[in-house]
């Protein structure tokens, strides 16, 4: 995982802090990103740092001491080796900031002071640690190439040319391997910890997604109930505003349906919204069962009472046998395609036929022809016929609607109905 797909982790670092490298923590940390602010050394940056300076050191002083008893090697080269070999052990305490660069330097000082080797193996650890592997690759097989001329030029009289190239090469192959070895294990963390919070957010955003949906439901069904009983009111409440004159009878009919319409919405309107504050399905909801296909009839009944001209042509022998998800659909599309037809085309006779048999389908016809007079548009039309064709994929089937030659209009839905 590279340093920027880190940077997208917006999870502080929850742990003892002292127990982990400061570079590790920066990068679990949004704010020290943020702020541009440096890793501060925790306690065991201190611990290790302190360590590899008093190993570069040691190292350095063996390799000083070898000098002084070296009688073939002039003073004032073993005065400038040991020089250049403790400014390599001071420039240790710069590694974590500056790697490549103390690497790079490191490189031409080795081969002028053998007492710096400690540093430098020091620092292409460090390298292979902080920086990827390009860079301990290119740097680190500079250091292999040159070690033939460098013993070629500095042989140590313990061992041979070829015992000390191979020594050392194995030393600063296993050096970096061990660098690259603790790397790996920090993307390693750095990676686990990305998937986790991935994961997190996917579980939130499918739970947010599902919480949207059952909304969407629950909108859909609000609107193919009220709309239904709102355009009752509509009609014979206006049915008593322009016909003054009506009898008793007639505005005592037109007031009870009013009220029952009105009754009924209200009722429809407490299970919806009692739905929405339990956060329960529309089928696991108490109170009244929700419709199915054999509701059909007092559907076209109550349209009929309401001053509808509606043929219904119900040709399923058995409305029980059909699913109840289908049926449920079924009567939602016709409730919704009558109240659409008696808002856009008043006083027009509605045709519904409805067909079907297991393994075949459900088909659902409901036209209507074009209306005598010219009819004010509605605000928000479409709206239900798009819900319409939503709810009718979601159930496996499709719905299509569209005017007619005759100027009239057309919904047809299909519905899978199978045989068990």
């Amino acid at each position: 995982m590279s340093t920027d797909d880190a940077a997208r982790i917006p999870l502080g670092f929850a742990g003892r802090r002292w127990l982990f490298p400061s570079a590790l923590i920066h990068e679990l940390d949004p704010d020290a990103r943020a702020a541009g602010r440096r890793p501060r050394r925790t306690a065991r940056d201190w611990a290790v740092d302190v360590s590899c300076f008093l190993l570069a050191v040691v190292l350095w002083a063996m390799e000083a001491a070898s000098l002084s008893d070296d009688p073939g090697l002039p003073h004032w080269l073993s005065v400038l080796d040991q020089v250049i070999g403790g400014l390599c052990c001071l420039a240790v305490w710069l590694r974590r900031r500056r790697p490549v660069a103390l690497a790079v330097v490191m490189f031409p000082l080795g081969l002028l002071s053998s007492s710096s080797g400690g540093a430098a193996m020091v620092v292409l650890f460090t390298l292979a640690v902080h920086r990827p592997f390009r860079f301990a690759g290119w740097i680190g097989g500079a250091y292999l190439a040159s070690l033939p001329f460098y013993f070629w030029l500095r042989p140590d009289p313990g061992l041979s040319w070829a015992g000390n190239v191979v020594f050392t090469a194995l030393l600063t192959v296993s050096i970096i391997g061990w660098g690259m070895f603790v790397r790996s294990k920090r993307i390693l963390m750095l990676s686990l910890r990305d998937r986790a919070h991935r994961a997190e957010t996917e579980a939130r955003l499918r739970a947010e997604q599902a919480q949207r949906l059952a909304r969407e439901a629950i909108a859909r069904e609000m609107h193919d109930v009220l709309a239904h009983r709102l355009t009752l009111l509509s009609v014979h409440a206006g049915a008593l505003e322009f016909r003054p004159d009506a009898s008793r009878e007639e505005i005592a009919r037109a007031a009870g349906v009013i009220r029952e319409s009105a009754h009924e919405a209200l009722q429809d309107l407490r299970e919806i919204i009692g739905v929405l504050r339990t956060g329960e399905s529309e089928d696991a909801a108490g109170g009244r069962p929700q419709p199915t296909l054999a509701a059909l009839d007092a559907l076209v009944a109550e349209c009929r009472e309401a001053g509808m001209k509606v043929i219904l042509d119900h040709r399923v022998t058995d409305p029980a046998a059909v699913p109840a998800s289908v049926g449920r659909t079924a009567y939602r599309v016709a409730q919704e395609t009558l109240t659409n037809a008696r808002k856009h085309a008043p006083g027009t006779e509605v045709a519904v036929r409805l067909a079907g048999t297991p393994g075949d389908g459900l088909t659902l016809t409901v036209t209507n022809p074009a209306p005598p007079a010219d009819v004010p548009p509605v605000p928000g039309s479409g709206q239900g016929l798009i819900g319409l064709t939503e709810r009718a994929t979601l159930t496996g089937g499709r719905l299509t609607h569209g005017p007619t030659p005759d100027g009239g209009f057309e919904v047809r839905a299909w519905l899978p109905w199978s045989e068990h």
